[in-house]
């Protein structure tokens, strides 16, 4: 039997029954359009959090120190002393392979200037390479310089939208502004930047890190070990083997520390690593929500399986007029396996619709990102052109085995 009369049967037989052979796609339809749906979703989400990673700056290294029992930044680690500030000056200056390095220190502060007061403004104490391993732009005026660090001079650099709510559009070079109790001499805006991993980096003040250790810490304690640091950011060379610089950083902090490589008290982390870590976690969530919308594709199989055995049945007499004009058992089995696939076909096409379909509206109408992707199509349709034949075979294998005289009896 020729193919092509093969499928022109196989379709004849899904149109004579349309609303049942749409209720008996609709398993695999859902199952496409929910495999293509999840996947996408959670490579959405992979992107975003790579973009947020990624928009922190570029081949960042992040040094942090370890968490003892007695609480963070190795206050009570008997093995070292945490990160400190002066650690920060020592990779810049004796680690070869650095293009930058810059340690942030945050408090909240309530701002005033121009006789405009803004309330909870987050600050930040940083130091002259910022931008630069940050990737900030200034906008207009100057970054403040070491000079500034070293002599705690009060110099404050603006977020766009502070510039905006405090001075509207009148330069805010050499206005002042009062943080706290403390006046501080503008210098210069940064660019907007927009908010990344969570953080508006428009809505910041940013002012010489000794300065915040001087005026912003909240208690005698905390001014007491006021050199510590939560993070240090190193900015590496691309044309130096990363894992060079992580290694000369280590050994720097491991002699200035009096520490071994079995007990730092620091630990040293790349961009990469934490986009893998990341990517894990959804990826064990993607498969699990992949097998759970696989089960409406088996589903769908069963429902396949189910109306054939329904349609051998209701077909045996014609079974038995096609055998005894010459058909032969396989053209019985492959006729009515040509049905089961191309229901299948047919499911999966419009399930493949449904899904990407459904992943457009869903990021447009949720907010959230959705990447589709062209593996799960192919993945997803694939599944259910083999479930259409895993599921058809019983049914049409059955169909061919009908003895001939006996399917002609059969009222």
């Amino acid at each position: 039997m020729k193919i092509r009369e093969v499928i022109r049967i196989a379709w004849d037989a899904i149109m004579k029954n349309k609303v049942r052979s749409l209720l008996t796609m609709l398993g695999i339809i859902i199952g496409v359009a929910a495999v293509i749906m999840v996947i996408s979703i959670s490579a959405g989400t992979e992107a975003t959090i790579s973009d947020q990673i990624t928009g922190l700056g570029s081949d960042l290294i992040f040094i942090s120190p370890n968490f003892t029992r007695g609480g963070a930044q190795g206050l009570t680690n008997s093995a070292g002393t945490g990160l400190v500030f002066t650690d920060a000056a020592a990779i810049d200056q004796q680690v070869p392979g650095v293009l930058g390095v810059t340690v942030e220190q945050g408090a909240t502060e309530t701002v005033s200037g121009n006789n405009v007061n803004l309330t909870s403004i987050s600050i930040l104490g940083t130091t002259t390479d910022f931008p630069s391993v940050r990737g900030m732009t200034i906008a207009s005026g100057n970054f403040f310089d070491q000079q500034a660090v070293d002599l705690k001079q009060k110099e404050v650099v603006l977020g766009s939208e502070v510039a905006k709510q405090l001075f509207g559009n009148t330069d805010p070079i050499g206005q002042y502004v009062v943080v706290g109790t403390t006046q501080l001499a503008v210098i210069g805006v940064f660019a907007p930047r927009g908010s990344v991993g969570g953080t508006d980096y428009d809505s910041r003040l940013y002012l010489p890190i000794t300065v915040v250790f001087q005026k912003f810490t909240p208690s005698e304690f905390a001014r007491f070990l006021g050199d510590r640091v939560r993070l240090i950011y190193v900015k590496a060379d691309p044309k130096v083997p990363l894992n060079d610089v992580i290694t000369q950083i280590q050994l720097l902090l491991y002699q200035r520390h009096n520490v071994t490589a079995s007990n730092p008290d620091f630990t040293v982390t790349t961009q990469q690593d934490i986009i893998t870590t990341q990517e894990s976690t959804t990826a064990a969530f993607r498969s699990l929500l992949a097998w759970v919308a696989g089960v409406s594709l088996l589903v769908g199989g069963i429902g396949i399986m189910n109306i054939m055995l329904v349609s051998v049945t209701e077909r045996t007499r014609e079974i038995g007029i096609r055998q005894s004009v010459g058909a032969t058992t396989d053209d019985i089995r492959i006729q009515f396996l040509a049905e089961a696939f191309l229901l299948s076909l047919i499911g999966g096409a419009l399930g493949l619709i449904v899904g990407v379909v459904g992943s457009v509206l869903f990021g447009g109408v949720s907010g959230m990102r959705t990447v589709i992707v062209p593996s799960s199509i192919f993945l997803a349709f694939g599944s259910a052109a083999l479930v259409g034949i895993f599921f058809g075979y019983y049914p049409a294998n059955r169909a061919a085995q009908l003895d001939p005289i006996e399917a002609l009896r059969y009222e």
